[in-house]
């Protein structure tokens, strides 16, 4: 495969939809204390998408390196590569982009960790073993490296929202519940608002209530922090908080980048949720999206079906209920350079311990 990379200044990566490969992201990561890499990639389309012809596609990855222990660390691609190839020509791309990138990586980096965006090629089969998943990406490949990760780090199931039509026209795609809650909270005095950092004590405590509610794992304070320290004038990260007779009961970071606005992290009080100030916050987003010029809202992290035993089976109901399209992506593969090392980080990671991606 002819395929080439160089490494630029983060500065520099594309316009994107995905905010985890923009420079917004990747000052975010700066700023929690991780290295962060960019890199252009060069290849024939025709490697891409099997069509003839002699032209080539460029675009960008960023890459952030994550701290395994004192002396080793891995690459991690957050919704990376955007670069989609047909689906025959994912592991051959895959594995020569990770064979260029080698050389220019720490020595010190046991594997890259690909937390794919693209669309499940599995969506149809979900009861699709893990080896027959690792046999179809790694099909084509020469050395069958590709290996599905333990567990995926950000949401590898989410809904999307076509911002496309009118307000009226995206209230009339919701379910009816969800748009009798929006109106009703309305009615009762919920009032959203787009607040400063001042109002970072107060998400975070809603946060914290919210992660003990629902046994999330809690991000530190600091984690909030750095993202109020980046600044790229094509992404961003807005708070919003809806308050009800004065008393804040929910908020939500909302992120665009290029096309699109995504719902990052939200949170919200146990008390007065008859005020439905969740459906309030989402429609303001919604049309705070809309003003942005964006054409689609990315709900971020639902289960992978309606199914009532997954734990997150109501998150997926109430974001249902604005009529987002469900979208599967592929989620994390691994491609390791220390095979024996490598395997002991798996071994960590099959029974939890010690190591943690953010």
């Amino acid at each position: 495969m002819n395929l080439t990379v160089q490494e630029k200044d983060p500065a520099g990566l594309y316009d994107t939809p995905l905010l985890h490969q923009s420079y917004f992201w990747s000052q975010v990561k700066e700023n929690q204390g991780y290295h962060t890499k960019a890199f252009d990639i060069k290849i024939p389309l025709s490697e891409l998408k099997g069509k003839p012809g002699s032209s080539y596609i460029l675009d960008d990855i960023l890459v952030q390196l994550i701290p395994v222990n004192r002396h080793q660390s891995i690459g991690y691609v957050p919704y990376g590569p955007v670069l989609n190839p047909d689906e025959e020509k994912m592991g051959p791309f895959l594995e020569e982009l990770s064979i260029n990138l080698r050389a220019k990586l720490p020595s010190h980096c046991l594997l890259l960790r690909y937390d794919l965006p693209w669309q499940s090629i599995w969506e149809e089969d979900e009861d699709v073993s893990l080896s027959l998943q690792n046999l179809r990406l790694n099909w084509g490949t020469r050395d069958k490296q590709l290996r599905k990760a333990v567990s995926n780090q950000l949401p590898s199931d989410t809904m999307f929202v076509n911002l496309q039509g009118s307000e009226e026209q995206i209230l009339s795609g919701m379910h009816h519940k969800t748009r009798y809650n929006i109106r009703l909270a309305l009615r009762k005095g919920v009032e959203v608002r787009q607040v400063g950092r001042d109002h970072l004590e107060i998400f975070y405590s809603l946060y914290e209530e919210t992660c003990e509610r629902n046994r999330i794992t809690l991000h530190d304070r600091f984690f909030f922090d750095a993202l109020y320290n980046a600044e790229d004038e094509g992404a961003g990260i807005v708070l919003l908080m809806a308050f009800f007779e004065g008393q804040p009961l929910s908020a939500m970071f909302l992120s665009r980048s290029s096309r699109r606005a995504t719902y990052l992290y939200g949170a919200s009080s146990s008390q007065r949720r008859n005020s439905m100030s969740t459906y309030a916050l989402q429609w303001y987003a919604i049309q705070l999206a809309k003003h942005w010029g964006c054409t689609e809202y990315d709900l971020f992290g639902v289960s992978p079906s309606q199914g009532k035993h997954h734990p997150m089976s109501g998150l997926y109901t109430f974001k249902k209920g604005f009529g987002g399209t469900a979208f599967h992506r592929m989620g994390c593969w691994d491609f390791a350079y220390d095979e024996e090392q490598a395997s002991q980080l798996f071994a960590y990671e099959m029974v939890g311990e010690g190591y943690h991606l953010r």
